[in-house]
């Protein structure tokens, strides 16, 4: 994984802030402090992170968007 990817991560993460438990909260605070640091985080910091990401976040249905922009047959 590389620093962009870090960054996507928690981008994607920091609107669900509040809904992390007290372990969650201190691993993304430690997570957002290296990352201030420009530090690339390594393997297993990057495992939890992406851990945390798809626990709580969930990429909309694009497959439901299709059909408000299809043109009506007539």
């Amino acid at each position: 994984m590389s620093f962009r990817d870090q960054k996507k991560y928690l981008e994607a993460i920091k609107r669900f802030e509040s809904k992390f438990d007290r372990k969650e909260l201190d691993e993304y605070k430690i997570f957002l402090k290296r990352d201030k640091d420009e530090e690339e985080f390594d393997t297993v910091s990057m495992k939890r992170l992406k851990e945390i990401h798809d626990k709580y976040f969930v990429a909309p249905d694009r497959s439901k968007l299709d059909a408000l922009f299809k043109k009506k047959e007539e």
